[in-house]
């Protein structure tokens, strides 16, 4: 018996053999696909939390992708699109990085074989979306843009040698030793491992890259699939990396209002195609709200609704003169939805409400990824790059993962460790390992959700978030909450809702009711660790520094 399976002798999570590999990719959507691709000539484990090409955000994505390939249009217009919705905290390199560099990526996508949509003359078609001063959003199949570019990175991959796939495998936990990132701690999830003792796994690797997605999940009302519970996340936080405006969540505006979770994305190019936003009353309200109506910025547009629903009001999205009969086919994927739902958006407006949507914040990274951990990259959603500043442009999400998912894969391949002694990074997983197998608990799952719904959502205040952190404090300290996507859920909580309650502005996706105004002093980026901001949050809010 080895030295690691005498230490686990009492758990019920018995370790399979170890693996290693030059690098470990945590996520298999367009940044996660992306960054393995670009690891050309190195060993590569892509640890996927679904079966490969299903599931994930990118899948969902319906708006599209914005990217200046368009006539008349330039990388410096995208930018200072970008820029102008950002709430003045943008990173102007990361802003460049993105704009300039997307169209290369894109146009490598394309000789992939993704199959964007076409005008007449077999030109590509460019829609308009909220904030873009220009048509510059692609689409696929109307509104399956992100499961469209899954799939030709998904096959990609499985084109190559040097990727090897996990799938339906969760990632627990970082492995650090002595400041560096040596690998990763996972278990099996698959269907057929049942409700018993999890099959466990230790991964050495000197570079581990998280693409791991978004934190809807931690809302009770969001957008984002099941497995977008901020476990990349939540594992930076863990380990001890810089995190980057965290508090800025954006919720989407219009999301199909009822009983199923998630909620069906009713998607912004449905507002571009000139569907309007009605009150209990039916009249256009957006009208007195933004100069550009539907197509203000989303936290604009977010906020007028939810007043209104808090008010008692429901509030419908009308597309029915602006697409009507075209529906089917202009937005199959909507449509489809829609009638699952029981509605027919040909004929009927359609009840909205905001909802969680996308993560502005995440782990601090440079341009080419790196986060404050040696041995760590971060890439896509679970990033915070400064592109997106504090409120984030349509579209730019699936363009931002696609450009820095490759940025990611040719630094790491730059960089060029040496793998760990698996003997050191096995001993290093003995202390991460649960006595027992790790069991869901829905109903405090279902509770932090709704605390940060209601405290830390479309409007915050002080109040509330000190509510939400005593509540997701206490929560902590159960044994339930020790272990899995019900720990990262709500370490993710309590991060926003320190990092919101320690921002005393409104800004961007952040609307604080005590603090309505912008204030110039803090027009510049939160960056810190966890325990920085937690500790701030409950003692001293004035000393967590935000360093540029």
């Amino acid at each position: 018996m080895s030295d690691l399976a005498v230490s686990t002798a009492a758990s019920a999570s018995p370790l399979q053999p170890p693996l290693a590999a030059d690098a470990v990719v945590v996520g298999a959507g367009v940044a996660g696909l992306a960054a393995a691709l670009a690891l050309r000539g190195r060993e590569v484990l892509l640890v996927s939390k679904r079966r490969l090409g299903e599931g994930g955000a990118s899948n969902w994505a319906q708006g599209g992708v914005a990217v200046a390939l368009g006539a008349g249009d330039s990388p410096r217009q995208h930018a200072a699109d970008t820029v102008a919705v950002a709430g003045g905290i943008a990173d102007r390199a990361a802003v460049e990085t993105l704009t300039t560099r997307g169209p290369e990526r894109m146009r490598e996508l394309l000789a992939r074989g993704a199959r964007f949509d076409r005008d007449a003359e077999g030109e590509l078609a460019f829609g308009r979306e909220a904030a873009h001063s220009t048509s510059r959003i692609l689409h696929a199949g109307g509104d399956a843009t992100g499961a469209e570019m899954v799939r030709a990175l998904t096959e990609a991959v499985r084109a190559v040698s040097w990727i090897c796939v996990l799938e339906d495998t969760f990632a627990e936990d970082l492995l650090v030793d002595q400041g560096r990132v040596v690998g990763l701690l996972v278990r099996d999830v698959a269907p057929s491992a049942g409700p018993g003792p999890h099959r466990w796994r230790v991964i050495a690797a000197p570079a581990v890259v998280l693409a791991t997605g978004g934190i809807g999940q931690a809302w009770r009302y969001t957008t984002n699939p099941l497995e977008a519970t901020g476990d990349g996340l939540a594992m930076a936080a863990r380990a001890g990396a810089l995190l980057a405006d965290v508090e800025f969540m954006q919720f989407h505006p219009t999301a199909l209002a009822g009983p199923k979770d998630p909620l069906p994305l009713l998607t912004e190019a449905l507002r571009g195609e000139g569907a309007v936003l009605l009150d209990s009353r039916g009249r256009r309200f957006m009208l007195d709200e933004h100069p550009l109506a539907e197509l203000a910025p989303r936290d604009v547009v977010a906020r007028a609704i939810f007043r209104r629903r808090k008010a008692g009001e429901e509030v419908v999205l009308d597309a029915t003169k602006a697409v009507g009969e075209r529906f089917p086919q202009r937005f199959p994927t909507v449509f489809a939805r829609c009638r699952e739902q029981g509605f027919d958006p040909r004929v009927q407006p359609l009840p909205v409400t905001p909802a969680a949507h996308y993560h502005m914040g995440g782990v601090a990274v440079d341009l080419r990824g790196r986060t404050s951990i040696p041995g760590l990259w971060a890439c896509g959603e679970v990033a915070s790059t400064g592109a997106h500043g504090a409120n984030r442009l349509a579209s730019n999400s699936l363009l931002e993962a696609l450009v820095f998912g490759t940025e990611v894969g040719e630094d790491v391949v730059r960089v060029a460790a040496p793998r760990p002694e698996s003997r050191l990074v096995r001993t290093v997983a003995r202390g991460h390992l649960p006595a027992a197998a790790v069991v869901e608990d829905t109903e405090l799952r279902r509770r932090v959700r709704e605390i940060l719904w209601e405290d830390v959502g479309v409007e915050r205040d002080a109040a509330g978030l000190r509510h939400a952190l005593s509540e997701l404090d206490r929560i902590a300290a159960s044994p339930s909450a020790a272990h899995g996507e019900l720990r990262n859920l709500v370490e993710v909580g309590r991060v926003v809702a320190a990092a919101a309650l320690l921002r005393r502005e409104s800004r961007g996706a952040q609307w604080r009711r005590d603090f309505p105004g912008a204030d110039p002093q803090a027009a510049r980026r939160t960056v810190a660790t966890a325990s920085e901001l937690l500790y701030a949050a409950h003692d001293m809010p004035s000393r967590v520094a935000s360093r540029r």
